[in-house]
């Protein structure tokens, strides 16, 4: 079949399944082609090594459940550890889930909020009650984590404005939401030198989630754009105000540095 016929394939399909569209916006090769021409960043953001970031990294994740639709440890290891270097004292969250994040940051950081929808909208997705009930279920009843509630696309942040050392973007991943989340971050942070992480930035700690980088670079202050990494070895991106050693993403590397785990069950 030649390029035109199959062209006028797709063309008659989309008329007959317009959902199908979805498809075609959605594909991450669509999102990496606008990136590149937009940003001209082939290569994704620039990578920056855990050890160069930290060079004592020596973290204890506690607690994590290692259930569906967590951040990974090492993820919430290097949260915990930006808390730290950078004496962070109040923290935002966009996205609870079961609390694990914000738990873990509740150790070393004394005012944290939580964002995350309602129950009952949650329900009204067609999720089910014990589905719900995982929110929340590891920060719950801690005491320096107030838990807020409300969509953040719409939710009202005049009241959060600029009150923040640290922001965590782990809402709805669809880009036209991490764009207006992004946009939300900055306003959230209380001068330009505090910490803005995006989770799932990338699929795999070496494979970009191009649409989630589009969203945050349409979101993000231009002059700020330049101060946008990749933590290597995790999904998570991060704007900190310095210029940091850093180099391209490279796929299938060696590694450079590993990390030694200790796992311990806890009931």
């Amino acid at each position: 079949m030649n390029k035109l016929a199959k062209a006028f394939k797709a063309i008659g399909l989309i008329i007959s399944k317009p959902y199908l569209l979805n498809h075609i916006i959605e594909d991450e090769s669509v999102w990496k082609q606008y990136v590149e021409k937009n940003y001209q960043m082939p290569f994704a953001l620039p990578n920056v090594d855990i050890p160069d970031l930290f060079p004592d990294f020596d973290v204890t994740v506690n607690p994590y459940a290692y259930l569906d639709g967590a951040t990974l440890p090492i993820d919430i290891a290097v949260l915990k550890a930006l808390a730290i270097k950078y004496k962070v004292e109040k923290y935002f969250e966009i996205g609870t889930w079961r609390g694990e994040s914000v738990a873990n940051i509740a150790n070393v950081v004394a005012d944290c909020t939580t964002l995350n929808l309602p129950d009952l909208e949650i329900l009204e997705l067609g999720m089910t009650e014990d589905y719900v009930e995982m929110h929340r279920f590891f920060s719950k009843d801690l005491p320096n984590v107030k838990h807020i509630f409300g969509n953040s696309h719409n939710f009202d942040f005049s009241k959060y404005s600029k009150q923040f050392d640290m922001v965590f973007v782990d809402g709805d991943h669809h880009y036209d939401a991490v764009k207006k989340d992004t946009k939300t971050a900055f306003d959230l942070i209380n001068n330009e030198d505090k910490i803005i992480v995006w989770h799932d930035y990338a699929l795999e700690p070496e494979t970009v989630r191009w649409s989630v980088m589009a969203g945050i670079l349409d979101g993000c202050p231009p002059d700020k754009r330049k101060n946008i990494y990749h933590i290597s070895n995790t999904l998570c991106a991060v704007y900190i105000n310095e210029k940091l050693i850093s180099k391209p993403l490279k796929i299938n590397s060696k590694p450079t540095h590993w990390f030694e785990v200790n796992i311990k069950a806890i009931k």
